[in-house]
């Protein structure tokens, strides 16, 4: 302390109790250590754990949610309980609602649309809700066991996918997307056509679940896996003792088993024509017999058929009935190759690597650029099947703690270097060749300028051509024509 003459004449001090901001600081670190430790330890479990906030908002997901759901972290983290559901209703939110624990609530979730069995309950601090949690556990392993122990694997009654679990971003698959939208909400007969692995299937369960017949049966039919001599009992059922080793009550075919409801005949162009014959009464009558039966019965469904065959040549050649084609032709829906639609590779791989976390129990959350650039120089003559293929393998080999994939992890893929490019319209000179080979390098340089001077847009193009849109496809990818707008 100084005086007037800044001389110091005294000196003062203030004490002060710090006591308890010693506690307090302490009491907030021990808070920190016991937020860490509850955080490793619902990390650590294999229980799918979910929280959400009083607002609504998911707050935290464990690894064993991304492995059994199928999303990234950052895929849900802030977002409504909602956005993981495919079918059914959110239990945070019912017991946010009610206040009140829930069990045992059957839901559809992810992107691979798992079944699962969901517990829940509301976080409630000195009578105030905070918030719910919620546990979920996988039942298909459950189903497994139950079709181990009956000997029989249940029937696919469910359609599986919708529009929104079909990528998208290309115009060739959103022109696609659109037409089976428009597809699905008609009664018509729809034809998918596209090369195998292109996703026909999913197309068909995107059908069913946008119809008016969501809520009843979907059933898929391969008819290139089902035996010829087999066939007609399994798809038209059969009267008791039709024939040796039946059984004495008979049995439903498939087609009873889709009344109702939609029938996926999958790879249609292989079935034989003493069967194309039965087919046509179904689609013509509505109607079938069984196998050693006498009585029509009648029928109510939906036939989606898909074949990676070009049906016009196979009525030229005498394969397939040409009334035939012309019942299951009444609204073709063309889904193009994967070579076609490469701006749809980013989204692609992360939509597969979503589902493939759930089959390998890993976490991976994306790609490198260099793997990327690898993977959209190769040429995909597997299309999207092969892609996933690649990405499982890439998976395999990766390490547990790895969550990046690196070309490294990639096996060995061919470049698209026979993948011609846009052909030039300004290259008039033909060398002299038989005639076939003349007229197609024609039909190719027509439609690569008629689709250069549409800028890409095919419809368009299709339309100055006179010719449809489905032949455009299909003349596009006999060509091997690359449209830079796709």
């Amino acid at each position: 302390m100084r005086d007037e003459n800044n001389q110091i004449v005294g000196a003062a001090a203030v004490f002060r109790d710090i006591t308890e901001v010693r506690q307090l600081a302490e009491e907030i670190s021990s808070v920190r250590e016991m937020k860490k430790l509850l955080e490793a330890i619902i990390n650590a479990s294999q229980d799918v754990i979910s929280v959400v906030d009083g607002q609504g908002k998911i707050i935290l997901v464990n690894p064993a949610y991304t492995r059994l759901i199928g999303m990234r972290r950052e895929d849900v983290m802030g977002k409504p309980p909602t956005v993981d559901i495919r079918q059914g209703e959110s239990v945070h939110l019912r017991v946010m609602q009610s206040r009140e624990a829930v069990r045992g609530v059957p839901l559809r979730v992810g992107p691979a649309n798992r079944e699962v069995i969901i517990n829940a309950a509301p976080l409630l601090v000195d009578g105030r809700l905070c918030g719910s949690v919620a546990m979920a556990h996988d039942i298909s392993e459950f189903k497994g066991l139950i079709a181990s122990r009956t000997g029989r694997a249940p029937l696919q009654e469910q359609a599986c996918y919708t529009f929104d679990d079909i990528v998208a971003v290309g115009s060739a698959m959103r022109m696609a997307l659109e037409n089976a939208r428009r597809a699905a909400a008609t009664p018509a007969t729809v034809l998918l056509l596209g090369e195998s692995g292109t996703g026909k299937e999913r197309f068909a369960h995107a059908i069913h679940s946008a119809s008016q017949r969501s809520n009843r049966p979907f059933v898929r039919v391969n008819c290139a896996a089902i035996p010829e001599t087999l066939l007609e009992s399994q798809l038209f059922g059969y009267e008791a003792g039709a024939f040796s080793g039946a059984l004495k009550s008979g049995k439903k075919g498939l087609l009873e088993e889709a009344d109702g409801g939609t029938l996926f005949l999958d790879e249609i162009g292989e079935i034989s024509p003493a069967m194309q014959v039965k087919l046509l009464r179904v689609l013509q009558e509505k109607e079938f017999i069984r196998v050693g039966g006498v009585r029509a019965i009648q029928l109510d469904v939906r036939v989606i058929a898909a074949t990676n065959q070009n049906l016009e040549e196979a009525v030229k050649n005498g394969g397939f009935r040409k009334d035939l084609y012309y019942r299951i032709h009444v609204f073709p829906v063309f889904i193009p190759p994967l070579r076609c639609r490469r701006g749809d590779l980013t989204q692609l791989i992360g939509h597969l690597l979503a589902k493939l976390n759930w089959e390998y129990g890993r976490s991976v959350q994306g790609i490198s650029e260099a793997a990327a650039d690898m993977l959209a120089r190769h040429n995909w003559p597997g299309n999207v099947r092969e892609l996933e293929n690649v990405l499982s393998r890439a998976l395999i080999v990766m390490n547990f703690d790895e969550d990046t994939i690196l070309t490294a992890h990639l096996p060995p893929l061919a470049p698209a270097a026979g993948l011609a490019g846009r052909y030039s319209p300004a290259a008039d000179d033909l060398p002299l060749s038989p005639l076939t080979e003349t007229v197609a390098a024609a039909e190719r340089r027509a439609i690569a300028a008629a689709l250069d001077g549409c800028g890409g847009n095919r419809a368009e193009a299709a339309r100055k051509l006179g010719i449809s849109l489905r032949t455009l496809y299909y003349k596009i990818d006999k060509y091997a024509i690359a449209d830079d707008s796709v």
